[in-house]
Parts: structure tokens; C-alpha cells; sequence
């Protein structure tokens, strides 16, 4: 299900939040289709559960998953919401960092280029 890479800077519970965050958005992960709990998480990855909670909260603040005490934790169907949200943050911080690269002198086309290596990168299909 996951692949922690334990060599990467990045902290384990982010690269979590970062996997899950991916299977929902793909919908591998299905609305209201509970999580592993903690405990079965961290044994299959071989990690501590305090990470696996960490990463489990931090979803659940960013309105990707919810809790149920006794029960588990479940995909939010909501979650577009907050998605529609985090999509206009992230085009305001896009536009001012090419802003600033433009500024720079780094020329239209290399911007475009490196945008449409990354989303080849990625396997995008031009979703807009």
C-alpha cells in the first residue's frame, strides 16, 4: 500500500500524509472506506504507531479523513471542498513564484517546459 522511503529528508508521518492524501485524491481510497487502524499500519511498515497517529491527525486536520472513537478512521467524502480551497492557495503561490522567476530573466518558455516535464513526470493528462 505504502513505500516509506526511510533514507529521504522528509519526515515519515509527511511522506504518510503525502501517500494517503494521493490515494484518496485518485480515489484508491473510497469515500467513508476505513483506514487501517494504527496498530495494523505500523506493524505492515514496520514503523511506530506514534508516526502512523501523527500522520492519521494531521489528515484529519486537513479535512481528508475523520475519526469515529471506537471505530476507526474513514475517508471524508468531503474532502473536495477543502480540495477546491487548496487548489486557489496553491495558484497564488504559483503566480508569485513565476513572478519572480520572470523577474529573474528566466524566460516564458523554460517555465512552460519544466511545467510540462513535471506533469509528463507525474503521468498528467492535462486535467485543468
Amino acid at each position: 500500500m505504502f513505500e516509506i522511503d526511510i533514507r529521504s529528508r522528509k519526515p515519515i508521518y509527511e511522506q504518510l500524509v503525502d501517500k494517503m492524501k494521493e490515494l484518496i485524491m485518485n480515489e484508491v481510497l473510497k469515500p467513508d472506506e476505513q483506514l487501517p487502524s494504527v496498530r495494523t499500519l505500523a506493524t505492515e511498515l514496520t514503523i511506530n504507531p506514534n508516526t502512523i497517529q501523527k500522520a492519521y491527525r494531521e489528515l484529519e486536520i486537513q479535512g481528508f479523513i475523520y475519526s469515529i472513537k471506537g471505530k476507526g478512521s474513514f475517508v471524508n467524502p468531503n474532502h473536495q471542498i477543502k480540495d477546491l480551497e487548496k487548489i486557489e492557495t496553491v495558484k497564488k503561490e504559483l503566480e508569485k513564484v513565476v513572478l519572480e522567476a520572470l523577474y529573474l530573466g528566466i524566460p516564458a518558455g523554460e517555465i512552460i517546459k519544466l511545467i510540462q516535464d513535471l506533469d509528463q513526470a507525474k503521468g498528467g493528462g492535462g486535467k485543468q
